[in-house]
């Protein structure tokens, strides 16, 4: 199941947060070679993960991470403006209607089905939120996985090794996705609805 969560509320939730950061180590740290923060429990977590981000975390029948992405308002503080301004010539990127998506992540095993789960599940919150889209910072390799859900961001600028993008999912491309990998939007909808 999909569950939205502020960070302030991630002490409810321990097993499925404490998996959800050691995937994050997993990913970028141990499979991209990130150079992040580690602690000794095996947790990837960063200065946007302190000022409650909300989280979108796909849950396991055990309760463990499969996985997630962290959204904030880009009129605060943002990975984009503070880390790769020079991405897009220093100007900052600060809209009322597009939040910033950060550390998608992919739990071990998990399946296109979970990506495409989690690219859906901001479509509820895009209009919760009255949003036009999300806005995200992300390395070349991170586009065969959006390819391959058919979620594939429009690239607004890129050095050739990383890219800013924005996604902005159209009724066609909701539905093809859901249908192509069997995801009812209904019970996505209800998930949000329960959650936020």
């Amino acid at each position: 199941m999909l569950r939205y969560i502020y960070g302030q509320e991630l002490h409810k939730f321990p097993k499925l947060s404490k998996s959800m950061f050691q995937s994050r180590a997993e990913q970028f740290s141990g499979r991209l070679g990130w150079d992040v923060d580690v602690d000794d429990d095996g947790c990837e977590r960063d200065e946007y993960d302190a000022i409650n981000p909300m989280y979108v975390i796909w849950e396991g029948k055990s309760g463990e991470h499969l996985g997630s992405y962290r959204l904030l308002p880009t009129f605060g503080q943002t990975l984009l403006n503070d880390h790769f301004a020079h991405l897009m010539d220093g100007a900052p990127f600060v809209s009322p209607h597009i939040w910033e998506c950060t550390r998608f992540c992919l739990g071990a095993g998990a399946g296109r089905q979970v990506a495409a789960g989690l690219f859906l599940s901001g479509v509820p919150l895009l209009e919760r939120f009255g949003l036009a889209g999300v806005v995200g910072v992300f390395d070349k390799p991170m586009l065969r996985v959006y390819a391959a859900i058919g979620a594939a961001p429009e690239i607004i600028a890129t050095d050739g090794t990383t890219s800013v993008g924005t996604w902005a999912p159209d009724a066609d491309t909701v539905d093809r996705i859901a249908t192509k990998f069997d995801i009812d939007m209904d019970r996505i909808q209800s998930w949000c609805d329960a959650s936020i």
